[in-house]
């Protein structure tokens, strides 16, 4: 064709198109400005026309944009001013991308229209912009989990249609602002329902005038700021509240005497404060579930009677309340009660906690007080009553189980499935109805849940109800939910971890994702009353799948424009599909040819010798391929870094993550040493082992492609890096699980692989918390004749090198069993092997006393594996690791042996170690995936280190 006639047609083409588009071309240019500072947009934001062509995460009415919904995309950037060129906008939830960040642009001030305004759980900084008092018509602002900065602007009392303030987990500080004559403030927010402003560093007084009776707040959360002086008595003018929170901070003063008059809340925390005076009388608030006054400095009193009369009371805590004297039985018979904490008063006498006590009643934690005798009656097994430190566990020969402290059971799995589960690929999890797919995972968090029995499956079996109605009535592809791991954090707030399941398909498409993460962000779904305020924290979702096709909300439009465009651009979408069909089918010819021969660049030249790898589970990946899943190995895909190259995480077509590894021009082998190092781990399959995916060996790369493992490394869950929190059960199970992994290095692979460099780092946690021992490969063979591998470069890891391997340079499976030791007593102490020039193998065996409690480890155990709980089997977890890192290798023991003790002490806790999370399948198979965390830090990729020991021969 004449090239002339083939511009003139695209020219044409192109003109028609511009006229039929449907975006405001003000907005569009809008839009592209954000494109340009915002990494990882949705695949459909393409061409020139968001509305007409329906961009993921964009609605609009009549060609104007109205609303910007991205939720959980991976978005990385910033907010820049361009988006207050959209001036019809009146929703923008960017929440949920914790890459995007930077300050808060002050032009937001000009999104006039704006009603919903949520951006949380990503990285903004710096103070709130007081233009945001401009946005008049604001009904949701939810800036928490951010880390702004500053004072509460002054300004957003200006909102007058404001129903939700949610600040909350941030840097804020400085005072509550008030309205003056000439300066607005939160006091003029009449209309307001919520006022979530905890986990800040508020400071001064909480000011009176900034409560009224013209108030319509429900929810006060006020919780863990610097907030000083009186509990103001114009609280109680509020009636509407529901939920008051003032904990965690430094009130002094009385408890204001009217706060009876609030008999519409159901839960009260005034815990952590130095509030002093006589207890308050809260005789009335009938509806009172959760009261929490714990850790004050009240006059001492007697057991109050109106406590007795509060019959909706679920939970109560009053630790170190100056209470004294005996609890009458009646107490205990409140209906509804489920934990009593009394503990660190001066409660004497006998407990007695009658026979009509509550059905529901799980604790009585009266630790360090005077009580005298207890007897418990049959049918009281129910109830877990601790009393250690009182008299009557100092008496003589008293033994009773009440006189220890019950370790606690949280479950991992709250309700059962619906079938029986079945196994799934790669990366794939089991939903609750037995359907492999890649979930939208995250954590809901209650603030308030008005109970206290974590075990309750009635309660979350409401919740999952809850939320697949929420789905189902807002039209959302969602098959099932998945709810586990409850637990409360310090500021006991209620987290559940969430995964919700995609219906039709294994994968949510990039338009669905948005909308379930707004129904959450926006408040939408409503959870049942007892779990109280709530917020969510979703994750990334890295499974797209392509978008079907989408029903559109401009079908009329939509129609015209077909009708219009059509004739136009046939003749022209003909000419250039034929030109495109006879190009793809070139290059379709040359990758067939490419398959056929997949080692057409392997280099017989630089000894690279001939023939394909012989793979077992893995495959051969092309440069061209990997190039794509990495979007041409982009900064953002770079996720570590070492000695041996760089690390990629990348995405296959199917949605499944992938880590790549990518040697450098220095860390390059021969091509038969690569081949063989390939042959060899592609024949490594264990539970316990990261599993090598496949190879890249053309245009001089060498890579190697593995499984990408999501909940990071050991070391970062060890650190609180990664929020995980492990208690010693979950610390048991990772060791047993990373031993099995090397147990089978050592004496299953054939050939054996010493790893050389057992560190926390290179331990991964699967979805589950499954160990998986990472970087065991990238290593040269050794020769046969060299009896126990001397070898002429010491690797390793300082603070986990065998000392006599460091010395002798002679390296054996029993380094690695020093390396693992090192790593049980990290798991012990929650220390860095050297800390502070501290070396902790020195520091623990100082310490070790056989004959002391807890072998006088007390000052270097870690608090997080549960030092209140009674820690079975931990005098033999700490035995088994001082003998792995004795000065002699002959003096340890083998890894076989050590996960066979590792196994008895799993038994001695009560579970049974060959359970999922510590499973001794030597089959590969994968838990799933959940959030995906960048597991691979570049402190982890220091190193690439296994060590061949003998010829390698693939079989």
């Amino acid at each position: 064709m004449n090239p002339k006639i083939l511009v003139f047609l695209l020219v044409v083409s192109f003109h028609i198109c511009s006229i039929a588009a449907l975006t405001d071309s003000n907005d569009f240019t809008a839009i592209k400005a954000l494109m340009d500072v915002w990494e990882n947009t949705p695949n459909s934001w393409e061409g020139t026309d968001p509305c007409g062509d329906q961009w993921d995460g964009i609605k609009c009415t009549n060609s104007r944009v109205t609303s910007i919904t991205l939720a959980s995309m991976g978005l990385k950037g910033e907010l820049s001013g361009d988006i207050s060129s959209l001036p019809e906008l009146q929703i923008l939830d960017l929440s949920y991308n914790k890459d995007l960040g930077g300050p808060l642009p002050s032009s937001i001030g000009n999104l006039k229209k704006l009603k919903n305004l949520i951006l949380v759980g990503c990285s903004f900084s710096g103070p709130i912009p007081s233009s945001i008092g401009s946005l008049q018509q604001l009904a949701y602002l939810s800036l928490n989990s951010n880390a702004f900065t500053g004072e509460i602007p002054p300004s957003i009392g200006n909102l007058s249609e404001l129903y939700w303030l949610d600040l909350a987990d941030n840097k804020l500080e400085g005072p509550f602002p008030i309205s003056t004559g000439t300066t607005p403030g939160l006091d003029l927010l009449v209309n307001t329902k919520h006022f979530h402003l905890g986990k800040n560093q508020l400071s001064g007084r909480i000011p009176p005038e900034l409560f009224s009776s013209d108030m319509n707040l429900i929810h006060v959360l006020f919780e863990s700021n610097k907030l000083i002086g009186n509990i103001p008595s114009t609280l109680s003018l509020v009636k509407s509240l529901e939920v008051v929170r003032l904990d965690r901070n430094s009130l002094t003063g009385s408890v204001p005497s009217n706060l009876n008059n609030l008999t519409s809340v159901s839960e009260l925390f005034l815990s952590n404060n130095r509030l002093s005076g006589p207890l308050p009388n809260l005789t009335g608030m009938n509806v009172l579930h959760y009261l929490d006054m714990s850790n004050n400095s009240f006059d001492a009193s007697d057991f109050p009677p109106w406590m007795s009369t509060l019959e909706s009371l679920t939970t109560l805590v009053m630790e170190k309340t100056q209470l004294q004297g005996q609890i009458p039985a009646s107490f205990f018979s409140l209906p509804q009660l489920q934990t009593v904490d009394l503990s660190g008063n001066t409660l004497n006498g006998t407990l007695d906690i009658g026979t009509s006590y509550s059905d529901q009643l799980q604790l009585i934690d009266l630790r360090n007080n005077l009580i005298s005798d207890y007897s418990p009656k049959t049918g009281q097994e129910q109830v877990d009553v601790i009393l250690v430190g009182n008299l009557v566990c100092k008496e003589t020969g008293v033994s009773a189980s009440y006189c220890t402290i019950p370790t606690p059971n949280s479950p991992d799995v709250l309700l059962p499935n619906n079938c029986e589960p079945i196994p799934c690929s790669s990366n794939q999890i089991s939903s609750p109805n037995c359907k492999c797919a890649y979930p939208y995972t995250g954590l809901l968090v209650f603030r308030a849940p008005s109970f206290s029995d974590l075990e309750n499956t009635t309660i979350y079996m409401s919740l999952q109800r809850h939320l697949m109605d929420s789905f189902t009535s807002n039209e959302l592809p969602v098959d099932s939910v998945s709810l586990s791991n409850p637990r409360k954090d310090s500021s006991e707030y209620l987290e559940l971890k969430l995964q919700v399941f995609p219906s039709n398909q294994d994968h949510f498409s990039q338009d669905v994702i948005p909308q379930i993460g707004f129904m959450l962000s926006n408040q939408t779904f409503k959870p049942p009353k007892n779990f109280g305020p709530y917020y969510f924290r979703g994750d990334s979702y890295q499974y797209f799948a392509v978008a079907g096709n989408k029903g559109s909300n401009n079908s009329s439009n939509t129609g015209i424009i077909i009708g219009a465009t059509a004739g136009g651009s046939a003749l022209v979408l003909l000419l250039l599909l034929a030109g495109l069909y006879a190009y793809r089918q070139k290059k379709r010819a040359e990758r067939a040819n490419e398959r056929n021969n997949p080692f057409a660049h392997w280099d017989s030249t630089k000894s690279s010798g001939a023939g394909v790898p012989q793979l077992k589970g893995a495959r051969c990946f092309s440069f061209e391929e990997l190039k794509k899943y990495t979007n041409n190995f982009s900064e953002a895909n770079d996720i570590g870094s070492g000695g041996y190259g760089k690390v990629y995480r990348g995405i296959l077509p199917s949605g499944e993550l992938i880590a790549i590894k990518r040697a450098q021009q220095e860390s390059l082998q021969g091509g038969l040493e690569f081949k063989t190092e390939i042959e060899l781990l592609s024949r490594v399959h264990h539970k316990n082992l990261v599993s090598l995916l496949g190879f890249c060996f053309e245009r001089g790369e060498q890579m190697l492609i593995y499984e990408f493992v999501p909940n990071g490394s050991l070391n970062d869950s060890l650190s609180g890096k990664s929020g995980i929190r492990l208690d010693w059960i979950r610390r048991l199970k990772i060791a047993l699980g990373s031993a099995r992994g090397l147990a089978y290095m050592h004496e299953l692979a054939n050939p054996p692989i010493i790893h050389r460099d057992i560190k926390t780092t290179n331990i991964l946690l699967d979805e589950r918390l499954n160990a998986k021992v990472a970087d065991f490969g990238l290593s040269k063979p050794m020769n046969d004749t060299e009896k126990g591998h001397v070898t002429t470069q010491v690797k390793g890891t300082m603070g986990y090198l065998d000392p006599e391997y460091y010395m002798t340079q002679q390296l054996t499976e029993k380094s690695d069993v020093y390396s693992f030791g090192v790593v049980m007593l990290e798991l012990l102490t929650g220390r860095k092997p050297i800390e502070r020039g501290k070396y902790i193998v020195r520091e623990v065996n100082m310490a070790f006393d056989r004959t002391k409690d807890l072998y006088n480890l007390h000052e270097l155990l870690d608090p997080g594996i549960g030092l209140e709980t009674t820690l079975k089997g931990l005098d033999k977890f700490v035995d088994l690791a001082l003998e792995c890192v004795k000065e002699s290798g002959a003096d340890r023991p083998k890894m076989g042996e050590v996960v066979k003790e590792i196994e008895n002490i799993l038994q001695l806790a009560g579970l049974n170690p060959n359970a999922e999370s510590a499973s001794t399948s030597a089959s590969y198979e994968e838990a799933g995936k959940g959030s995906p965390c960048n597991p691979y830090s570049k402190e982890a990729f220091d190193y690439s280190g296994a060590f061949l020991p003998s010829k390698l021969e693939p079989q």
